[in-house]
């Protein structure tokens, strides 16, 4: 039994580190656009290109929650997760918006091994860039803290581990981190079967360059519904050669909004999956109150 209960621990943890970033493998997801939001950019696409982002539309806004199981080849339950996006602002008054990601583990898996990690992500949406990054684990009795501050003018960010010395290390222009990089990845307009999407990633003291790569087009059931999705793959390379990670891959809705609702990891022994379970859309208008009736009236109803 507690060889089982490790093996299971070791598929959360698995999935927790593919699921960190897209370049060792992003996190994931998904929601339908409401009736007839599909612009005639989108309807125009054409067959070989894929549904188009019309620019400086943010697919993403404040108030979306999107909640996934992570198991084992859809077989064992391993953990769920929570992404969200609030409104934000940095010291200066800077509008920023704030991408968070929870992940716990569940069932026998949260009973022999807690795992509980918590990631921000603060993201400018005019340059389209992260601004820092925070990651908190807690494994078992283990904790570790991460603190990157980004300086996209000086081509730099600034590195914390727990209570350890900062470490300064260079980057590309327009880099993203762990968790913006899925994102990122949601604004791009650019998907064309059989062609590579290219994201500079900065995680675990590298810049890592991911090459995501359109397969097609898939319809995909899910707990939170069916959708038309854009399949894709990731390919993370550092320093310019491609890493033996497993197969990555993202599915995203067809749409504007691009929101991830499923994503398998390939690792010896079947597949880490994330499923989109339930969701709530970005700035969505509450439910119309119904208006108050006049005294008069409300005592003779």
């Amino acid at each position: 039994m507690a060889r089982k209960m490790m093996s299971l621990m070791d598929l959360f943890l698995c999935c927790k580190e593919k699921l960190r970033s897209i370049a060792l493998c992003s996190f994931v997801f998904c929601c339908r656009l409401a009736p007839g939001a599909l612009s005639a950019v989108e309807q125009a696409a054409g067959e070989q290109g894929i549904a188009a982002v019309p620019s400086r539309v943010m697919p993403f806004k404040p108030g979306e929650t999107l909640v996934y199981g992570i198991s084992w080849s859809n077989i064992v339950t391993a953990g769920t997760a929570t992404m969200e996006v609030k409104a934000g602002a940095t010291p200066d008054g800077k509008q920023v918006l704030r991408l968070i990601v929870t992940t716990h583990t569940a069932g026998l898996v949260d009973v022999f091994y807690r795992v509980s990690d918590r990631l921000e992500s603060v993201f400018d949406p005019k340059i389209m860039e992260s601004l820092s990054f925070n990651l908190n684990e807690k494994h078992g009795k283990k904790k570790r803290r991460t603190e990157l501050v980004f300086d996209h003018t000086d081509r730099t960010v600034v590195s914390k581990l727990n209570d350890d010395p900062p470490k300064t290390f260079a980057i590309p222009d327009s880099v993203q981190d762990a968790l913006s990089s899925l994102y990122y990845l949601r604004t791009r307009g650019d998907f064309t079967i059989g062609k590579d999407i290219s994201i500079d990633v900065f995680d675990g003291g590298k810049n890592w360059s991911v090459d995501v790569r359109t397969l097609g087009r898939e319809k995909v059931k899910t707990p939170a519904g069916e959708f038309s999705t854009i399949k894709v793959r990731t390919f993370p390379k550092y320093k310019g050669v491609f890493m033996n990670t497993g197969e990555i891959f993202i599915w995203l809705t067809d749409d504007s909004r691009r929101l991830p609702v499923l994503m398998k990891s390939t690792i010896a022994i079947g597949s880490i999956v994330s499923t989109l379970t339930s969701m709530k859309l970005g700035d969505e208008e509450p439910p119309a109150e119904k208006p108050a009736l006049p005294p008069d009236k409300e005592a003779t109803k």
